[in-house]
């Protein structure tokens, strides 16, 4: 197994649920299997992060994504 280069920490804690953190979470995996970022990163999914009024959360490279704003990430990970 190889090593990964960063890591993408997503919210899986009750208030994510129910906003939507398994359609973040698809999502993500999504981009992150295309031909230029395949094998580079390595989604965790997390409990809690306390941001439960802002979920579905998404972390990476220290930045928060707030309410599960993937085409925000998509711009970083470029």
């Amino acid at each position: 197994m190889g090593r990964y280069r960063k890591f993408v920490f997503v919210c899986t804690g009750s208030d994510c649920k129910k906003s939507g953190c398994k359609q973040l979470t698809r999502e993500v995996k999504s981009v992150l299997k295309l031909d230029p970022h395949k094998g580079r990163f390595k989604l965790i999914k997390t409990k809690c992060m306390d941001f439960c009024k802002s979920g579905p959360i998404m972390v990476f490279e220290n930045e928060v994504f707030k309410n599960g704003d993937v085409e925000k990430f998509k711009g970083k990970i470029q």
